[in-house]
């Protein structure tokens, strides 16, 4: 089968390239080769199931400080795509987006079907050939046309864009025609905890302050206390950007946590020593300083040595200091790691060096293009890996439409 253009992975780079693709030169032939049976699956499960499309931030350069890799390269690719331009693509088509506080945007629906509907409907409209079940064994490059073989034969086209996300066969094969690959390692991740201060606390959140031993890395942000460890935005915050640092310590190590962010330990202990003056005749772990759950300032003061029926008079500044430590400088051993709910994501990918941002074609290679996850490009949860996705098939959408002479873009 030939066509003008082949995307080698059915996912949200994928469709949002054939799209704009599509629209922009109307008298291309394109194709979407999806190895699964099914397209969007990672669409289908992002965000609990409610797809979190982008993000409300809309200053280009603060929008990079999100990704631990990619923040230079995107720079120049958001001013030309960025969020506002993704729900102004989407409301156009019918699909709302609604910002929530932290900033996330999920469409008005809640449910991720309406963005798969959404891009299902368009390929149809514009005609784009959809083929499941298809793995690419191989591809090379004869003059100008990619010949491709897969395990439903051969195809062949004049440009191939690869959106297959982290996918090591689809790596090697990219090395096969002079790319280089930064090995994938795993970011967004919670870490497992085991400790006595934490046991059966699972559900907690607390503003916190979190940084690994040895280490430069430091997060800051709800920490969620879960059955296996610790989760949430710190946790993940720290996870993205310690990606290879934590993989070179194999996943043990340290971390020592403030669950009174803005204070230290030495503002802490003048003020529980202002406590124990206001509040001598009252139990030390009754009630929660510092708006810290009852149930997590139990076991914190419990911690410490300090009898369960102390009151605050009862403790000496030697008992003071063992407290505010504890509450400013905790140490909890991090032994291995756990995947993010489904939305497993990668660093790691095609060399960025070796990518053209202003066209997202290869360096390399010409006529052959990259979008999405399959470059080391990641980002924080809270939708800016979607918004590297719809950014960067885009522009090769607009790169490949330009090429063929025709673009209808305003």
């Amino acid at each position: 089968m030939k066509y003008d253009v082949i995307l080698v992975g059915g996912g949200a780079a994928g469709f949002f390239t054939a799209i704009n693709l599509a629209e922009q030169n109307k008298k291309l032939r394109i194709a979407i080769l999806e190895r699964g049976k099914e397209v969007l699956s990672k669409v289908r499960i992002s965000g609990g199931g409610r797809c979190n499309v982008t993000h409300a931030c809309f200053d280009p350069r603060e929008l990079v400080q999100f990704y631990p890799r990619g923040e230079k390269e995107l720079l120049g690719p958001f001013h030309q795509f960025c969020s506002g331009d993704t729900i102004s693509w989407f409301a156009e088509r019918g699909v709302n987006l609604k910002i929530e506080e932290d900033g996330r945007m999920f469409p008005d629906t809640d449910s991720s079907e309406t963005i798969i509907n959404c891009f299902l409907g368009e390929a149809k409209r514009l005609k784009i050939d959809i083929i499941t079940g298809v793995s690419v064994q191989s591809f090379f490059k004869k003059e100008d046309t990619w010949k491709l073989d897969t395990s439903k034969g051969g195809y062949e086209c004049c440009h191939l864009v690869i959106t297959t996300g982290s996918n090591p066969k689809i790596w090697g094969l990219m090395q096969e025609q002079g790319h280089s690959i930064v090995e994938p390692v795993p970011s967004l991740f919670t870490f497992n905890v085991k400790d006595k201060r934490i046991k059966d606390l699972m559900g907690i959140a607390v503003p916190a302050e979190v940084k690994v031993k040895g280490t430069k890395l430091e997060a800051s942000g709800p920490l969620l206390i879960t059955h296996w460890g610790m989760s949430g935005p710190a946790v993940l915050r720290l996870s993205a950007w310690g990606a290879r640092i934590l993989a070179d310590k194999k996943y043990q190590f340290c971390i020592t946590v403030n669950w009174v962010p803005q204070h230290s330990r030495e503002s802490i202990f003048e003020d529980l020593q202002e406590v124990r003056k206001e509040q001598s005749k009252k139990n030390v772990i009754k009630r929660g300083l510092y708006d810290l759950s009852n149930r997590l300032w139990e076991r914190i003061v419990l911690s410490c040595d300090i009898a369960e029926d102390a009151k605050w008079a009862d403790l000496n500044n030697k008992h003071l200091q063992v407290l505010s430590a504890a509450l400013t400088e905790a140490e909890y051993q991090v032994n291995g790691k756990s995947t993010f709910k489904d939305e497993f994501v990668t660093a790691g990918g095609i060399d960025l060096k070796e990518i053209n941002f202003k066209t997202m074609e290869s360096r390399i290679q010409d006529n052959l293009y990259f979008a999405g996850e399959v470059m080391n490009i990641d980002a924080i949860t809270g939708g800016f890996n979607f918004q590297n996705a719809w950014t960067t098939s885009y522009i090769a959408a607009l790169t490949i439409a330009n090429k063929n002479g025709e673009s209808d873009e305003v």
